[in-house]
């Protein structure tokens, strides 16, 4: 019986081929123009508009291998994974589905015969349950050869499936395998344990719920059905975990190897080695399918795996990166299957480790903190961390609060949530208090016009003129019928080539004009789905409600835009194909005058990864590519690779842009007719915005021409400044910048030897046989006290350093604790004590911290409390030891 998890992923798809089914490729875990999904969580997500009706495909019968994630969002498993041997975030689906093809007798045929005659699971390990009221399921099963007596009848809970709370809905049939009484649990279905495990879901859609709660038949009942190859691959292999199938084998082998650990030899070394089996793959998935690190959405749940992978690690002893060194385990053990890991493994590996270095800092910053928090509660007979002190590590130090309640967990503690929640309110209302702004809301007058005028035909894409009807006038907050001569107004036309701004793109400005008046548009927006405003203020005369007017777009600043939009399309095609396919937009601004795009990178571009993103966009340029435009369906465009943007939702039909074969996207912005038109793409610059996020600006057209103007000028001017031709510019800037260093290593070098011999501000006392060394040195950077620091400890080998220095009315503080004294006294804790004096906060490693403060007076008394503060390090740890 027992066979591969690769050949299983194989034999399905020929089993259900064979039965002509249309094999239909896994979709991305990022799901594709559906803002209600956090991620792709089951097989039939692809297909979710095929059973609500909406779309048709050329076939009625499909047969997939899904990517799927259930971590975030109302599908999570993440708390559970490492706990059990069958909790996944990342799993694959298999299945199988009919749109208005076959039904239940097909479905039931099909999963039987496949699980006995191509598996070969045994039938008398095999339990089926059905909806307690479908009696047609509980008689097909009979049919096939089921014994009654291991056909069970269940509730809703366990055997109705539906898509919402309304929608496509119906009962649905299960296939469960006893795995014996080796494995702990319930002998029935449904019940406590693992040793009956449910293997594959037989969902039998034929009713419509509506809001009401009836239920209506559906004209045409269809069939999904879901099984996950983890569970298939370990009952088929014969082993009761799923981490002991070769799905996960290689990858815990390579973790073992990595940390100095065997599986199946200690509870909690396995239990971590699960998580980090899991979560890498996890990683793996979502980075190749161009998901990176972030603090927001699916970002932050990639963020949250990583961290939970990496804390992990650090229990088993790996206290340096580590997880970007695994990931290639995954790669080798699935590539086969999914050859895009493979294309985006190098990219993988620095998103990983970059994640994975700033996440070190904040472990080594507060572990020690929660451990002693932890230790602190044991002691004191607490159940509970106090919410007080959980917040303060939490904002502080930005350390994940699902990880201090796993370490909870751990240690057999509870965390005081409703206490954390009050501390973050409170800060969150001292936010608002300070903020100085509330939030800007639509004039309810514009929510009101949706339903009194006609929908905006939008003409813009043919032409740049139009006349239109003029449906309404507001004046403030007021529907008016007429303007005059200066008056600041917004006006709907039933008809209008003005673009509206969306999709990042600005709108049109322009000028309205009729027989009796002239308005000029400064702005055009759409606040509701049909209705686009003008907004703008009276040249002349009068405007008046019912009255026709032309619309001419200001075609220079639209021509700009489209410059711009275009190249923004070459730009994105660009950097996936330079830097890779995980490569997404996160936003974007497109004006007449700059570009500006945010997308997912893990780290700061080169300048040779830009020079080459701009020879790659003006050698499409200068091909003078034909731009062309078409309107299709959804599924289509997905299909024909339009990127799609997920945060967006699209109608039925929808606008791809498509620039030769080099780039195509979903976008109903204006654009080029040819790439020509841009003339020239210069990239202005280029930065950081958020963890894993990378903004750059650009111009192209006569204002990329502009600023290489500027650019000259400014050239000119540094050659007269420092009397060299523009071609020696550099080699002079280098002269003088390193006659520069040398002037500032000179000057530290006088500041030290007066700070070194200066007795005047210098403190030295032996507290509890611990030798202080207490200075200030007004004066010094934070840099100057690490060189005076590291003087006088190499000076002075064992011992306590304070130093304090006030400059620019702002205070540094640093602490250094030489080696031989981190187990009695260790700086940062000295730090933050220190650090309330002065007004700051500080933090650090036990062997040197620093902090900052913005209460100049209080750095004597600050520097004054060290020796106090060792006193009693010293003094409780030998109470404790």
């Amino acid at each position: 019986m027992s066979q591969p998890a690769d050949e299983l992923r194989r034999s399905f798809i020929r089993y259900f081929s064979g039965q002509g089914h249309q094999v239909v490729p896994s979709s991305s875990l990022i799901p594709q123009a559906d803002p209600t999904l956090l991620f792709t969580n089951a097989g039939m997500n692809q297909f979710k508009r095929v059973f609500l009706g909406e779309e048709r495909r050329g076939y009625q019968r499909a047969v997939t291998v899904q990517k799927c994630m259930r971590a975030g969002g109302k599908h999570n498993d993440l708390e559970n994974v490492g706990y059990t041997g069958r909790h996944h975030t990342f799993f694959e689906m298999l299945g199988n589905f009919s749109f208005g093809d076959y039904f239940k007798e097909d479905a039931i045929r099909f999963g039987w015969d496949y699980l006995i005659a191509v598996v070969g699971l045994p039938k008398d390990r095999l339990w089926v349950t059905v909806f307690r009221e479908d009696d047609e399921a509980f008689e097909l099963w009979k049919k096939i050869g089921v014994p009654t007596a291991r056909i069970l009848r269940c509730g809703e809970k366990d055997n109705f499936w539906q898509m919402g709370d309304t929608g496509p809905c119906g009962p649905c049939s299960e296939i469960h395998y006893d795995q014996g009484p080796a494995v702990p649990g319930d002998a029935t279905p449904n019940g406590d344990g693992d040793r009956v495990l449910e293997i594959w879901n037989l969902v039998f859609m034929q009713y419509d719920r509506d809001a009401g709660g009836a239920l209506k038949p559906l004209p045409k009942p269809s069939i999904d059905t879901g099984m996950g190859l983890e569970r298939l691959a370990a009952v088929a292999q014969g082993v009761p975990n799923n981490y002991d199938s070769d799905l996960f084998k290689p990858i815990l082998d390579a973790i073992g190897k990595r940390t100095g650990h065997r599986y199946g030899e200690a509870a909690a070394g396995d239990r971590s080695m699960r998580v980090i089996a899991d979560h890498l793959r996890a990683i793996v998935f979502l980075m190749a399918d161009g998901m990176v690190p972030s603090n927001e959405g699916r970002g932050y749940v990639l963020r949250r795996i990583l961290r939970r992978a990496a804390r992990h690690g650090r229990l088993l002893g790996a206290a340096e990166p580590f997880l970007h060194e695994l990931t290639g385990a995954v790669i080798e053990r699935m590539g086969g299957a999914y050859p895009e890991l493979k294309a985006a493994a190098e990219a993988i590996v620095q998103a990983t480790q970059g994640e994975e270095d700033r996440f070190i800092t904040t472990l080594d910053q507060g572990l020690p903190i929660l451990n002693d928090l932890v230790a602190k509660a044991k002691t004191a007979n607490r159940g509970a961390l106090a919410g007080q002190a959980v917040f303060k590590l939490y904002d502080t130090y930005g350390f994940p609060l699902d990880l201090i309640a796993e370490a909870c967990k751990e240690q057999g503690l509870a965390l005081d949530e409703a206490g954390f929640q009050r501390e973050l309110e409170e800060q969150r209302d001292r936010a608002r208090k300070t903020a100085g702004f509330e939030a800007a809301t639509a004039k309810p007058v514009v929510a009101e016009l949706a339903g009194r005028v006609r929908p905006t035909r939008f003409v813009g894409y043919e032409g740049l003129k139009a006349e239109g009807t003029v449906q309404a006038i507001l004046k403030g907050d007021r529907l008016v019928k007429e303007a005059s001569e200066g008056d600041e107004i917004e006006l709907v036309l039933d008809v209008t080539p003005f673009y509206a701004e969306g999709g990042g793109q600005v709108g049109d400005q322009g000028v309205l004009s009729g027989p009796d008046g002239r308005i000029e548009i400064r702005e055009t927006t759409r606040p509701a789905a049909d209705i686009i405003v003008h907004k703008g203020v009276m040249l002349a005369g009068l405007v008046r409600e019912g009255g026709r007017l032309e619309a001419r777009v200001n075609v220079a600043a639209r021509q700009d835009a489209a410059r711009n939009h275009t190249a923004t399309h070459l730009m994105h095609a660009a950097l996936r194909d330079l830097l890779g396919p995980h490569v997404k937009q996160y936003g974007s601004l497109v004006a007449p005058n700059r570009l500006r795009f945010d997308f997912a990178h893990f780290k700061p571009l080169s300048s040779r990864d830009i020079d080459a993103i701009e020879a790659m966009v003006n050698e499409h340029v200068r091909r003078n590519e034909p731009v062309c435009t078409e309107v299709m369906g959804m599924q289509d465009a997905v299909a024909s690779g339009a990127l799609a943007f997920f945060e967006d939702k699209y109608g039925e039909k929808v606008r791809v842009v498509s620039i030769d074969s080099f780039s195509k996207e979903l976008c109903g912005g204006t654009h080029c007719l040819q790439t020509g038109e841009i003339g020239v793409f210069r990239v202005v610059s280029e930065t950081g915005v958020a963890a894993g996020v990378r903004r750059i600006e650009a111009l192209t057209g006569s204002g990329a021409l502009a600023q290489l103007k500027r650019l000259e000028a400014e050239v000119r001017e540094l050659s007269e400044l420092l009397k060299v031709g523009p071609s020696e510019l550099a080699a002079k800037t280098r002269k003088l910048m390193g006659q520069l260093k040398d002037k500032e290593r000179e000057l530290e070098q006088v500041k030290l030897r007066l700070a070194s011999g200066s007795s005047e501000q210098v403190q030295v006392r032996t507290v509890q046989g611990i030798h202080i060394h207490v200075q200030r040195a007004d004066g010094m950077d934070n840099a100057e006290l690490r060189t005076l620091a590291d003087r006088l400890r190499d000076k002075q080998k064992s011992g306590v350093i304070a130093l304090g220095a006030c400059k620019d009315d702002k205070v540094s503080l640093l602490v250094v604790v030489t080696k031989d004294l981190v187990s009695k006294v260790q700086a940062g804790n000295l730090i933050r004590e220190m650090a309330s004096e002065v007004g700051g906060t500080g933090g650090g490693r036990p062997e040197m911290a620093q902090a900052g403060g913005k209460n100049p007076e209080g750095l004597g008394a600050a520097l004054e409390k060290v020796f106090g503060l060792v006193e009693q390090a010293v003094t409780g740890s030998q109470v404790n030891g």
